[in-house]
């Protein structure tokens, strides 16, 4: 079964980079059949993080959650030119070759577009790192396209919206054509 892990990097909650994440979910999971877990990192212990506990129980769950994943979306916003230190920590305690093989999707949000090439020459380079061959085109939406309703459901902006759908259909479409290849490769094998 094709398992897909959406990862929230945003130390906030509710914030913009968890409900654009929480509607990339839902749509995999509704529309293109792909379950979903999304996990926050800020969720996970603080202390843990910031002394590199690899062996942390509470990291148990998400590293069997990305072990088993066909596809991973990594979310975060955009502080200072980078991504957040508590995704750091959190990729930091993942294994070696934690992506290797999975198809990984980067969203990212800022203030402002000056920041949209930080995701290029700070995120990909430790997913890269991590194993991940297979890295979509980044989806940045700046805050002002993300409108959080007083129900707690987001509204993008039409060409956020028309772009986030249609970097969904390609992942989506990646992520079949990996667990198909796989696949073929163990029978062939």
């Amino acid at each position: 079964m094709t398992n897909i892990l959406a990862i929230a990097g945003s130390p906030s909650h509710p914030s913009r980079t968890y409900a654009i994440l929480e509607y990339a979910a839902q749509i995999l999971s509704q529309q293109k059949n792909l379950p979903t877990n999304i996990i926050s990192v800020r969720d996970l212990p603080a202390e843990d993080l910031a002394y590199g506990r690899y062996d942390s129980a509470a990291l148990q769950q998400p590293k069997a959650l990305l072990e088993k994943a066909s596809g991973v979306i990594i979310a975060t916003p955009i502080y200072k030119a980078a991504y957040t230190g508590v995704l750091k920590a959190f990729l930091d305690l993942l294994p070696q070759k934690a992506l290797a093989g999975k198809v990984v999707l980067p969203i990212a949000t800022g203030g402002t577009i000056a920041h949209l090439l930080s995701v290029e020459y700070a995120l990909k380079p430790v997913l890269s790192e991590l194993g991940a061959r297979h890295i979509l085109s980044t989806v940045y939406a700046v805050d002002k396209q993300i409108q959080i309703q007083s129900n707690g459901s987001v509204q993008l902006d039409e060409e956020i919206d028309q772009r986030l759908q249609d970097v969904l259909k390609e992942f989506a479409l990646a992520v079949n054509h990996s667990q198909n290849a796989a696949k073929e490769f163990v029978h062939a094998g």
